[in-house]
């Protein structure tokens, strides 16, 4: 009984705690999750960036015959970011594409959330150095502006 309360905590983190995690940013909508899935792949394309990956654990779930709430993880980036972050820092290209997570919850709606292209660089700085950071800085208003578009 005792390894089960930490689990379940765990387990419970990301609903109760997604606000408080620091390097976030987290939008809350009205929109249903596939409709923000959607809206988010079009801002993502609207604002420059390319759909590089997506995954999600919802429909192999039902396949198996487990219902859980819509979850897909949308990374994004293109080419320039990428050829101007290698000339930076090549270590730093791990992080690359920076992902966007779309998460379903009760009663219907959808959160769009990422980790801050500026956190998820943070740790490279001393390697890439201001050239790095200008570079996240960019990708910094570059995501917000798809947030912003996916979400309204």
């Amino acid at each position: 009984m005792k390894t089960f309360i930490p689990l379940l905590a765990l387990i419970a983190l990301p609903v109760w705690a997604q606000d408080a995690l620091e390097g976030w940013a987290v939008h809350p909508t009205d929109k249903p999750y596939a409709e923000l899935v959607d809206a988010t792949k079009a801002a993502i394309k609207e604002n420059g960036l390319i759909v590089v990956t997506q995954a999600g654990p919802t429909k192999a779930a039902a396949a198996r015959g487990i219902t859980i709430p819509g979850n897909r993880v949308i990374g994004a980036f293109n080419n320039d970011y990428a050829v101007r972050v290698l000339e930076t820092s090549t270590n730093a290209m791990i992080e690359a594409p920076i992902r966007f997570y779309v998460t379903e919850n009760e009663g219907g709606t959808a959160t769009l959330s990422y980790k801050t292209p500026s956190f998820v660089f943070a740790p490279y700085a001393s390697e890439g150095g201001q050239a790095l950071l200008n570079i996240a800085t960019e990708l910094d208003t570059k995501f917000q502006s798809v947030a912003e578009d996916a979400v309204k």
